[in-house]
């Protein structure tokens, strides 16, 4: 069966729609499939070209058995509404201009962003082939919620149009929380056509280990109890709330570690400086093939985000990989995510922005060291439910099916 999956992230970068898509369509080419994947030159977050890269009409290349045709778009930094906005269509319109001329029998699009998935309609119209809408961003609504951009507007009631024509046209829909499922449900879509595939972690590339010394020794983290966040530095994730707290933390073996890239790094680097925190080190997002290396460097990892409704309904992907690795988790996310926590007694959880209850519970997870044993084993569960093949097998049979 040949499958066209279109997405606007894809490897080398290292978000989490990237590594989904690449680990699902790899284990899809083991098993026979042949798959095209549709996006755009690597440039997120910072919205620059990858070396070895150029933003042209198409450029093709193969990785590990999957065929991978880029396209041009309109490419700007991770912020700014309109600009973003612009580049996400722009991508929409090349990914349906080059996707007519590729044979496939059914069409993927993922969501974010929004405009990848239109595409997938667009495809579906024209070249009259089943089309799998999976939604991993309940958008336009996350705008309201984190944004706060066009409340009750014309322009944000059109795309709550728009969206729920895409649920009604799409031959199935693939949710990565039961939450979304929900949502889409209230929308008036039939609960049938629905399916729930979680995120997960690569057993094969996260496994526990010991810190990395090198790293230890080049990021002066000797005899630190380290506390990591890795991933996107927007306004999502309230690390202006992390840093605040740091500045407050009189004990100096806690040390915060914040790898990555976004809209809001410069302002979180200008903080830091106007604080004057030594007990926080910010670096430049690492290849994907090192961050594990990087994240043995942990003793907690950090998952916040903003104290949203929105976010009642998300689970952070990084909940899986920090599993697979077996470091206690701590979350700053409500809802969904922290019953994942709980359930599988993972780590602890704080309620988003409050600082008393942040600093209870870092402190229960330094000092109650057969606690924190007991929240390592718990991770391995967690890990072992939500395995990667496995959840890309489940899918497969999804598509599959699919007429």
């Amino acid at each position: 069966m040949k499958l066209l999956f279109i997405t606007d992230n894809f490897p080398p970068e290292v978000n989490a729609p990237a590594t989904r898509t690449f680990e699902h369509c790899r284990e899809w080419v083991k098993k026979g499939m042949d798959v095209t994947v549709i996006t755009c030159a690597p440039n997120f977050p910072q919205g620059k070209v990858y070396a070895g890269y150029k933003n042209k009409l198409i450029q093709r290349e193969s990785i590990e058995g999957i065929k991978v045709i880029r396209v041009w778009s309109y490419i700007t930094a991770n912020e700014g509404f309109f600009k973003r906005t612009f580049d996400y269509f722009s991508f929409a319109i090349s990914a349906t201009l080059v996707g007519l001329f590729i044979k496939t029998d059914k069409i993927v699009a993922t969501s974010p962003q929004f405009f990848a998935a239109a595409a997938g309609r667009w495809l579906s119209f024209f070249k009259r082939k089943p089309w799998i809408m999976e939604v991993r961003d309940l958008w336009p609504e996350s705008i309201k919620n984190v944004v706060g951009a066009f409340n009750d507007s014309i322009i944000l009631k059109f795309f709550e149009y728009w969206e729920k024509r895409l649920y009604l046209k799409a031959e199935k829909i693939v949710v990565v929380t039961d939450s979304f499922k929900e949502y889409i449900i209230q929308k008036g879509i039939a609960a049938e056509k629905i399916y729930v595939i979680k995120n997960g972690a690569n057993a094969e590339l996260y496994t526990p280990r010991q810190k990395n010394t090198e790293l230890l020794n080049k990021l002066n983290l000797q005899n630190k109890f380290v506390i990591s966040y890795i991933g996107t530095h927007g306004m999502a994730h309230k690390l202006d709330f992390i840093l605040h707290c740091a500045s407050k933390m009189n004990n100096t073996v806690f040390h915060f570690l914040l790898i990555g890239a976004g809209a809001e790094k410069n302002m979180l680097l200008q903080l830091k400086e106007e604080l004057k925190l030594i007990n926080v080190t910010m670096i430049d997002p690492v290849p994907k093939n090192e961050v594990a290396d990087y994240l043995s460097l942990s003793d907690i990892s950090l998952i916040p985000l903003k104290k949203a409704e929105i976010f009642l309904t998300v689970i952070p992907s990084k909940i899986f990989e920090t599993s697979a690795m077996q470091i206690p988790i701590l979350l700053g996310v409500e809802g969904e995510s922290k019953a994942i926590i709980e359930k599988y007694g993972a780590g602890l959880c704080f309620e988003p922005e409050n600082e008393e209850d942040f600093f209870q519970k870092l402190n229960r997870l330094y000092e109650d060291k057969e606690a924190y044993k007991m929240h390592k084993n718990g991770c391995a569960e967690l890990a072992k439910a939500f395995d990667r093949k496995r959840l890309a097998n489940e899918m497969f049979d999804i598509l599959m099916d699919a007429k």
